[in-house]
C-alpha cells in the first residue's frame, strides 16, 4: 500500500522523544492522520552464565510500578552507534556484568503502529563482573540473578510484564539460544 506523506509537523520534542503529526494521502485518495512516536533504536541484552540470567528491577514512572526486565537501553545523544557498542555499554552500566560473548538474535519494533523505534536483542555470555556505572535514573535499579526455571515462572506467572523482555527471550528460545 503506498502512503504519501502530504505535510508534517513536530508536536513535541526533548532529548530522547520525538512526536509528530503526519497528514498523508491514502492509494484510494483518502487522507488520513498520523501521530508518530520518534525514539532512537535500543538495546535488549539478557545475560546468562552457567544456567541462570540477570535481571533489573526498577522504578518505571508511567505505569507506577517497579517492574523486573532485561537489561535495556538506548544512546539517544550518539545516534549511529553499532548496536553491540549499546549492549556492552548498557550491560556494564546497570549490571557490572562484561560479556566475553555478545550474541546478535534479532530485531523488533516496539509499537510499530504508533513508533519507529527499532530495538535490538543480544544474549550476553562468557561474563565477568565488575563495578556498575549507573546514571542518576538508575539509582534505585536492583540487579538479580535468576535459575532459568525461575525465570521461565516469572514469565508464566505475569510477575515479569515488560513486553520487550517478553519478546526478547521468546526470540531466544526459539533460536535455541536459551
Amino acid at each position: 500500500m503506498t502512503i504519501e506523506t502530504l505535510s508534517t509537523r513536530i508536536t513535541y520534542e526533548n532529548p530522547w522523544t520525538r512526536v509528530r503529526e503526519d497528514i498523508i494521502r491514502r492509494a484510494d485518495g483518502s487522507q488520513g492522520l498520523y501521530g508518530v512516536v520518534e525514539r532512537s533504536d535500543f538495546v535488549v541484552v539478557v545475560p546468562v552464565q552457567d544456567g541462570r540470567v540477570t535481571l533489573v528491577e526498577q522504578y518505571r514512572y508511567p505505569v507506577r510500578e517497579r517492574l523486573w526486565e532485561f537489561v535495556m537501553g538506548m544512546w539517544e545523544t550518539r545516534p549511529g552507534i553499532d548496536p553491540a557498542a549499546i549492549a556492552a555499554g548498557e550491560l556494564r552500566e546497570e549490571t557490572g556484568l562484561i560479556a566475553g560473548r555478545m550474541t546478535y538474535a534479532g530485531e523488533m519494533f516496539q509499537g510499530a503502529g504508533y513508533c519507529n523505534q527499532r530495538g535490538h536483542v543480544f544474549l550476553a555470555t562468557e561474563l565477568t563482573r565488575g563495578e556498575t556505572s549507573r546514571e542518576a535514573t538508575e539509582q534505585d535499579l536492583i540487579c538479580r540473578d535468576f535459575s532459568m526455571a525461575e525465570l521461565e515462572a516469572m514469565l508464566r506467572d505475569g510477575v515479569i510484564r515488560d513486553a520487550m523482555s517478553m519478546a526478547a527471550f521468546g526470540l531466544l528460545r526459539l533460536k535455541g539460544l536459551v
